[in-house]
């Protein structure tokens, strides 16, 4: 979706300007807020896509108002709503006021490790072949969508070339809708940051995006 997630390469955004020796948590509450997001997936039924969405799906206001794993822990508490795991009064209170809800499985400490060196794979059999090869000239479509997309908008409308081919993955536009996984072939476009930004961008400056293959048009 469009919304003030995306802010790589607006005019509006301030540049990125890493911290010095960044601690993974700045707070004993992001780790928990991590802990227990990625917990909460097992008995919550939902995929990373949708996880992505929950946290992205909120007025601009909102979203640059909150620290980073403030945004996890909103998404947390969308998603969990959605899903009648907790109710809004709960929510609203900080504390259990009802029953547990009865979840098919969920993550115990001793599976934790199990579940980590598992990971998430994403990719899967190729249905057809793919439509472009390396050194092919593309150009990103111009596409707005109310739900989830990992298409950047500056890149939109914009012509690259395909510098690797990845595979077959899930495609998170529907993953993260519950369409399905939908598997598309993935590839590495590069984009030039004159054809990007202008005349007035650094000439030798070139901006690389995995792009799914439904995100791309044949020049």
């Amino acid at each position: 979706m469009d919304g003030a997630h995306d802010m790589g390469g607006v005019a509006w955004s301030d540049p990125v300007r890493p911290e010095p020796n960044e601690p993974v948590f700045h707070a004993e509450w992001e780790r928990r807020a991590f802990a227990i997001t990625m917990a909460m997936a097992m008995p919550g039924g939902w995929n990373i896509d949708m996880s992505r969405f929950a946290r992205e799906n909120r007025p601009p206001e909102d979203y640059l108002s909150k620290s980073y794993y403030q945004i996890w822990f909103a998404g947390l508490e969308r998603l969990l709503l959605e899903r009648g795991l907790v109710a809004s009064d709960e929510i609203a209170a900080g504390k259990s006021l009802h029953p547990a809800k009865p979840v098919p499985k969920i993550l115990t400490p001793g599976g934790v490790a199990a579940v980590l060196h598992r990971g998430g794979p994403t990719e899967r059999s190729a249905r057809s072949p793919a439509l472009f090869a390396v050194g092919d000239r593309v150009r990103a479509k111009r596409i707005h969508p109310a739900t989830h997309t990992r298409l950047p908008q500056y890149v939109r409308g914009h012509a690259g070339i395909i510098d690797r081919v990845l595979g077959c993955h899930v495609f998170p536009d529907s993953n993260a809708s519950g369409d399905g996984e939908n598997p598309q072939w993935l590839y590495t476009v590069s984009f030039d940051a004159v054809e990007l930004w202008g005349e007035a961008s650094d000439a030798s400056l070139r901006v690389s995006v995995d792009a799914w293959e439904p995100y791309l048009e044949r020049i």
